[in-house]
């Protein structure tokens, strides 16, 4: 079964039920108020994993200013096609501010779109999580927190918890008064109890 509502009445719903598990979680929904969550639907997953990997252990601010000085290369577009990104030299995508290992990974996303590996958006959107996420680690580089990202903002799945976000563990200890964030098994086996609404718990975390 795919979940993929992220509507307003869905939002609501979900954050009722957080609100209504625990002290803890009233608390804190309380004070960081209703879900807020937006995604970027229309997307690409192709453009999606790209940007992701951009992100990938930097500052916001950093992969902006990087994906911006990719982007100025292509005026005449909204994103380059996989064509267009395999055409750019290493000194060009280096000047841009990729490393050695993000630029053989962005690359290597491009030719898995030609190739047909990194599905369309149509594609995408009639895939269960598990099943893209399996297909897509495949790829060097691409780690499941990629996947889930694409999943969560992009294909707007609502029930997707990243439990390798440090984020995401790091809010739950201080949820929970923790002296020590819980494991990614012990995260995951936590947020099984908030389906169907585990990317609505993550956004909260996150938060925290």
């Amino acid at each position: 079964m795919i979940l993929a509502d992220l509507s307003p009445q869905a939002l609501r719903e979900a954050t009722d039920y957080f609100a209504a598990l625990d002290p803890d979680w009233s608390r804190h929904v309380a004070a960081t108020g209703p879900c807020l969550h937006q995604a970027t639907p229309g997307r690409e997953p192709y453009e999606a994993l790209v940007r992701a990997i951009a992100y990938q252990q930097l500052h916001a601010r950093a992969a902006e200013a990087i994906l911006g000085r990719l982007l100025a290369l292509f005026p005449q577009v909204a994103f380059p096609a996989p064509e267009q990104l395999l055409a750019v030299s290493p000194d060009t995508l280096r000047a841009c501010g990729f490393s050695a290992s993000k630029m053989a990974t962005v690359q290597g996303i491009a030719q898995a779109r030609l190739e047909g590996l990194v599905p369309t958006r149509e594609e995408a959107l009639a895939m269960a999580d598990e099943a893209l996420i399996e297909r897509l680690v495949a790829l060097r580089g691409v780690g499941r927190w990629t996947v889930e990202m694409l999943l969560i903002y992009s294909l707007e799945r609502s029930d997707i918890l990243p439990v390798d976000d440090f984020g995401v563990r790091e809010g739950y200890r201080r949820l929970k008064g923790l002296e020590k964030a819980p494991t990614p098994a012990q995260m995951r086996s936590l947020g099984g109890g908030w389906r169907p609404y585990r990317t609505v718990a993550a956004w909260y975390l996150w938060r925290a």
